[in-house]
């Protein structure tokens, strides 16, 4: 299983998810966007009770999940009875991480903040994050696009990796329609506040192994980047991890803002309300540039390389037992 997280790390590191690919047939998340909505359209309904429609969600997740590995284990067994079905299943596990996309995003923006300044900034970063875009300085912008990549990075590359290595392709998949409704549903919203809680505790335990392991990498990756401190991020991960409203996107978002000696996180403001919140890093930096991007960029690109090494080394010890 290990074996096969570590092909698809590598696939998707390569060529990422092909835009032909996704104009002809979508992509998981989008198909598992598409169960969710109908789900949320059909038992999510505003004449039941807090209780009743907070047990329609649970049911909803359960849904969710139990089509999401009898697909996946579906196509594994199927595939690996047919002569090339390994490779084909490789294909099919690289669509889960999202490495390339991810490091695409971000560095979209600092691109758009050196050659069009702060309007085109705020246009590319609100592609990434929910923030109000007119309310973001150049600071604000650049924070906004590592916070994104750090705490991505953790539920965008780790976290479907490492379930595929501990459950295959059922595991990655499950992982990615887990993630996606507590993306879609998993909101304090008066519409979801019930219905989405089961989503949004769900994904928030499934994601403690990666985010935990991902501010480790970041620590690690520090030793490979030109003035950056892997003391500093220990300490900043020690301090302030606690401090986010998640229990999960503290750990890499402090991580990689101690390693970088910048902060993060700290008051922004979403839906036109302000939430004050303490930074991440406490001490560091706060006036940030594209540079600052770049180099956050190239801290997450070393932390990859270490992931995509962790679990060769996890395959090959696997395959020697």
């Amino acid at each position: 299983m290990f074996l096969l997280a570590f092909a698809a790390l590598i696939v998707e590191r390569i060529f990422g998810y092909p835009d032909w690919l996704f104009r002809a047939i979508g992509h998981p998340v989008t198909w598992f966007g598409r169960l969710i909505s109908r789900l949320d359209r059909d038992w999510n309904r505003e004449a039941d009770d807090f209780g009743a429609r907070k047990r329609m969600g649970a049911y909803a997740l359960l849904t969710l999940l139990g089509i999401a590995i009898a697909a996946a284990l579906a196509v594994e067994h199927g595939l690996l009875a047919l002569p090339f079905g390994p490779v084909l299943l490789v294909l099919i596990a690289a669509s889960l991480p999202a490495q390339k996309s991810l490091e695409s995003h971000v560095e979209a923006v600092a691109d758009a903040m050196k050659h069009g300044g702060l309007e085109a900034g705020r246009k590319a970063v609100s592609m990434i994050v929910g923030r109000d875009p007119e309310k973001l300085d150049e600071a604000a912008v650049c924070r906004a696009a590592i916070e994104s990549l750090a705490e991505n990075f953790s539920d965008g590359v780790v976290a479907p990796a490492f379930w595929m290595g501990v459950g295959g392709l059922a595991g990655g998949a499950a992982y990615k329609a887990a993630n996606t409704a507590d993306s879609m549903i998993g909101h304090r919203s008066p519409r979801h506040e019930a219905f989405g809680w089961a989503a949004a505790r769900f994904d928030d335990l499934i994601n403690l192994p990666a985010s935990r392991l991902s501010a480790l990498l970041f620590v690690i990756a520090a030793l490979f980047i030109d003035k950056a401190s892997p003391r500093n991020a220990i300490r900043a991960v020690f301090r302030d991890a606690g401090y986010h409203r998640s229990p999960n996107a503290g750990w890499p978002e402090a991580a990689m803002a101690g390693a970088l000696g910048i902060a993060l996180a700290g008051p922004r403001s979403y839906g036109g309300q302000m939430i004050e919140a303490r930074f991440m890093g406490e001490g560091g930096r706060t006036e940030l540039t594209h540079d600052d991007i770049r180099r956050a960029l190239k801290l997450a690109r070393a932390a990859d390389a270490l992931l995509i090494g962790l679990f060769g080394l996890l395959a090959w010890i696997i395959w020697q037992v």
